[in-house]
């Protein structure tokens, strides 16, 4: 390793006190206990999610429906999502020993074009209102999901939906959330009746535990119940009832509803973008590291920055760093600089043209090229995109961008939208479940979030994922905005096997964050011996060099989020390489997992101590 001067010398010996000092990892304590099954778990963002999910369990469903009805249960409890959000998943089918890429995320709405934007003089779309609405995704990927993976029927697995959207004691942080937002609600006539019942009264949301009823909700859920029995009444088999479901909610009434809702307002959506939209089922990507094999959906979401990432730092020895020294903080955020530069510029939809160079960035010969990049005395504040093209024997019809790529400013932000902490972090939920036929899920979904447009009657919040195109090539020539194009997300669930056999799943919420926690939480199992809820825990740290996807889409070279408990002589080293410091009690995530004992056969749940999530299991 090119350490060259005393200052990594200094680090060298420092980085080494610091790890004899460290409590072993397999000695930590955790605030929440490890989560132990044998039959199945369920974890995901709300108590009252998982318990959706250990309802489908106990009804004989698999962890595909218990996976199903706490996405269908977080939308409605408006767990940082809603219904007309998006949904991306992986599913392990023990079946075929096979991970299915579930790719349910929205898509650019007719005229949707950067010409739209500029002529309302927007540099980006904006982050609120029914502009920033793609197509909804999350209903789609559910019955998807359920048809072809599931066991039970779509009314047995919306059945709790239903019964909260009926009314349900609502939670703090989202009862909270709508009186932050209660100026904003009440210019959108749908969302003002629904989340502001007490409007004109001080308080205009809902009190914690008061029971938060959304009746139009409740009923677009039953009109797909009722599809569903007519086909099966009809004689359509179990795939097809559920299918009948999905088309009335994308060529439907529910569909009519949801354009008219939206045009009203002054959104995009037509009945063609809702007909023509489809749930893909994909192949992920995968990369070997130590012999794991980690899966991740392709560049439609920023999940091949962890496999990048993890490609660079395997030519390290990461374990012999020690777990948070300074050596290896640098390393890991150089790492991810390396990978999120590649990321902003060349990530993008892959059913839309150019192609993305995914061959070459997922190459070990290109991960290695990056590595040598690497400066080992200080941080680098001018990352650029590498080239991957000659790893996959082709040519970069983009290299004149690269060259001015520091030099373009970033897109003046929406005065009304995020700050910029509040879009690097933006918010989701995740979802973990597992059984013991072998069945492995992890969700990370999103969108729709408060605060959402409702759509007309049908009490779908609209997503807010437009804001993450770009409206310029200079900005990211894979991700400009076009009508029928999916914007480059954040979200990223993440499947591990080990000898051809569930090893890890996991998945966290955060925006920019996320890779970043999920990369730290594999390495502190893989390189540091943590049990799963010990990792889940543990001090992370974040870097905002990257180009936020949200909001301006800003960059903030050098700076580094670190926890409370790192040491003042790593915190002095890493400001003598260039680091601007801001420190976290909790940096974890919060992350939500299991680990597959191949010893015991057992699962080990890990829920995060970061926020609210939650796991039940038997």
């Amino acid at each position: 390793m090119p350490y060259r001067c005393t200052l990594s010398r200094t680090i060298l010996l420092l980085g080494a006190l610091t790890t004899a000092l460290a409590t072993p990892a397999t000695a930590q304590r955790t605030q929440k206990p490890v989560l132990h099954g044998k039959d199945w778990m369920a974890i995901t963002g709300k108590p009252l999610g998982a318990t959706a999910g250990a309802m489908m369990f106990l009804k004989g469903g698999n962890a595909v429906d218990a996976a199903a009805a706490m996405l269908g249960a977080t939308a409605t409890m408006w767990d940082v999502l809603g219904w007309g959000g998006e949904t991306q998943a992986l599913i392990y089918n023990p079946g075929t020993g096979k991970v299915i890429g579930i790719n349910a995320l929205g898509v650019a709405p007719t005229g949707a074009t950067p010409e739209f934007f500029h002529e309302r003089d927007m540099d980006i779309p904006p982050a609120y209102g029914p502009l920033a609405a793609v197509t909804p995704g999350t209903p789609g990927g559910l019955m998807v999901m359920v048809a072809e993976y599931g066991r039970l029927s779509l009314a047995e697995v919306l059945a709790p939906s239903i019964d909260m959207a009926r009314g349900y004691p609502i939670e703090a942080q989202a009862a909270d959330a709508l009186e932050r937002e209660k100026e904003r609600l009440a210019g959108w006539p749908y969302s003002k009746e629904i989340f502001l019942p007490h409007f004109g009264e001080e308080r205009a949301a809902p009190s914690p535990g008061e029971i938060f009823v959304q009746e139009d909700l409740a009923r677009t859920l039953e009109k797909l119940v009722e599809a569903e029995a007519e086909a099966l009444a009809a004689g359509a088999s179990r795939k097809e009832a559920i299918m009948a479901a999905y088309d009335r909610f994308y060529r439907g009434d529910i569909a009519e509803e949801f354009v008219r809702g939206s045009q009203e307002q002054g959104g995009l959506h037509t009945m063609e973008d809702l007909d023509s939209w489809q749930v893909h089922l994909e192949e992920p990507v995968t990369t070997s590291y130590k012999g794991i094999d980690v899966y991740k959906l392709t560049t439609w979401v920023q999940g091949p920055v962890l496999l990048q990432a993890l490609n660079i730092l395997e030519g390290l020895d990461v374990a012999a760093m020690g777990y948070n020294s300074t050596r290896y903080i640098h390393a890991v955020y150089q790492a991810m600089n390396l990978a999120f530069a590649d990321r902003d510029f060349y990530y993008g939809d892959p059913y839309y043209p150019p192609e993305e160079p995914i061959a070459g960035l997922l190459s070990k010969d290109y991960a290695a090229a990056r590595a040598a990049e690497i400066d080992w005395e200080e941080n680098n504040p001018d990352v650029l995109p590498g080239d991957p093209y000659p790893f996959q024997n082709g040519t970069n019809p983009f290299l004149h961008l690269i060259e001015t790529w520091n030099a373009e400013p970033v897109a003046t932000p929406d005065p009304s939208g995020m700050s910029p902490d509040e879009a690097f972090y933006a918010g989701t939920t995740s979802i973990q479940a597992a059984d013991a036929d072998g069945w492995v899920v992890s969700i990370t979904p999103s969108g729709g979030w408060i605060p959402a447009v409702i759509a007309g009657r049908t009490g779908i919040g609209m997503s807010q994922r437009m804001q993450s195109f770009v409206l310029d090539e200079r900005a990211g020539p894979y991700n400009v905005v076009e009508p029928g194009k999916r914007p480059r997300a954040t979200l990223t669930p993440s499947l591990a096997l080990k000898d051809g056999k569930p090893f890890l799943s996991f998945a966290v919420q955060g925006g920019d964050g996320q890779d970043q926690n999920l990369l730290q939480f594999f390495l502190n199992v893989v390189e540091f011996d943590m049990n799963v809820q010990q990792a889940a825990e543990a001090a992370n740290f974040n870097s905002y060099q990257m180009r936020s996807s949200f909001g301006a889409h800003e960059s903030q070279p050098g700076r580094l989020l670190l926890n409370d408990g790192v040491s003042a002589w790593v915190r002095a080293e890493l400001r003598e390489m260039g680091y601007d410091l801001t420190f976290s009690a909790r940096t974890s995530g919060p992350i939500n997992a299991i680990f597959f004992d191949a010893v015991t056969g057992t699962m080990w749940g890990g829920s995060s101590n970061h926020g609210e999530d939650y796991g039940i299991a038997w």
